[in-house]
């Protein structure tokens, strides 16, 4: 007689939990997540604080310069660090008239002009660029593509200038440099993000191309057209190339090329060399003041536009 011996398997008792965290356990989150130590945080905030004090540094000192009379500034010898005897003579003169106020009046229409054209044909041409079914499409966008890696040089661009008659004219500061190939790219890059059937559904209903753009388009970019708005500004408000080889009239020069004869003394405006001359102001303090006025605008725009970067311009670079 046989007897069959059952060999079934039978559950195994659970093994006891570990005491600590194991040696093998994936962890919870990745290695970039995970909650810095104290030394990183601590870390993080010296070296910002010595960015910080970098950037803010130089600054306090060219303000506090141009608040001082002359008689600190020949006391400490040049730039002034401690505020003492604050005077706001520089820039009353500065203001008060002349070549340095006409100066920043060229600049700010020049800013404002070139800005509003600058836009709007970067704007007709990124989203015709967008359109993928438009006319010459793709031929257009190599052209575009190839000025980026081959221009004509600096004496062509001049002779073209002066062949249309531009010199000494404010357009000479406008149109050399009214686009941005880049620009144009990433406004293409952001209109081919916006959904295809929300402008389908406008086509249905009637609207043209030019309503689209105006009404469906725009409002969508708001925050990409903050930020390349900008950039045109800041690149015409600190422009002083095009002045110094397009213009030779000294009333028609801009703000920053009437800053750059006055901190390389070249040439001073009437009324502030007679007072720099008789000892009454300090031309370091006029220099300061200049730097100062130059350095407003951008300091006053940059808060408003600066939550926009960050979804102006990754979003318009990576989609499309």
């Amino acid at each position: 007689m046989s007897v069959v011996i059952d060999k079934t398997d039978k559950p195994a008792a659970p093994r006891p939990a570990a005491s600590g965290p194991s040696r093998w356990a994936a962890p919870e989150r990745p290695a970039w997540e995970e909650e810095p130590s104290k030394a990183g945080v601590a870390g993080k905030g010296i070296v910002l604080t010595l960015a910080c004090f970098a950037i803010l540094f130089p600054l306090w000192i060219v303000i506090v310069t141009s608040l001082s009379s002359k008689k600190t500034i020949d006391a400490t010898g040049g730039l002034v660090m401690i505020p003492k005897d604050i005077t706001f003579v520089a820039y009353q003169e500065l203001l008060s008239g002349g070549q340095v106020q006409r100066a920043a009046l060229v600049s700010v229409g020049v800013t404002l002009i070139g800005t509003l054209f600058s836009m709007a044909v970067s704007v007709l041409s990124a989203y015709g660029l967008s359109r993928t079914g438009s006319l010459g499409h793709r031929w257009f966008l190599m052209l575009l593509l190839a000025t980026m890696f081959f221009g004509a040089g600096l004496i062509p661009t001049y002779l073209l200038v002066q062949g249309l008659g531009l010199t000494d004219s404010y357009l000479a500061l406008i149109l050399p440099s009214a686009v941005s190939v880049f620009n144009i790219l990433v406004l293409r890059a952001f209109f081919m993000g916006i959904s295809p059937e929300l402008i389908d559904s406008a086509r249905i209903d009637g609207a043209g191309d030019w309503r689209i753009l105006w009404k469906i388009v725009m409002p969508l970019s708001r925050a990409v057209l903050a930020v390349i708005a900008l950039f045109y500004a800041v690149g015409y408000w600190s422009a002083w190339f095009n002045a110094s080889i397009y213009l030779t009239d000294q009333d028609m020069m801009p703000l920053q090329n009437i800053m750059i004869q006055l901190v390389q003394k070249q040439e001073r405006p009437v009324g502030l060399a007679t007072q720099i001359n008789t000892g009454q102001l300090s031309p370091l303090a006029v220099q300061m003041a200049v730097m100062v006025l130059a350095l407003v605008p951008v300091a006053v725009l940059s808060p408003f536009v600066q939550r926009h970067f960050k979804k102006g311009m990754l979003t318009g670079a990576v989609k499309g």
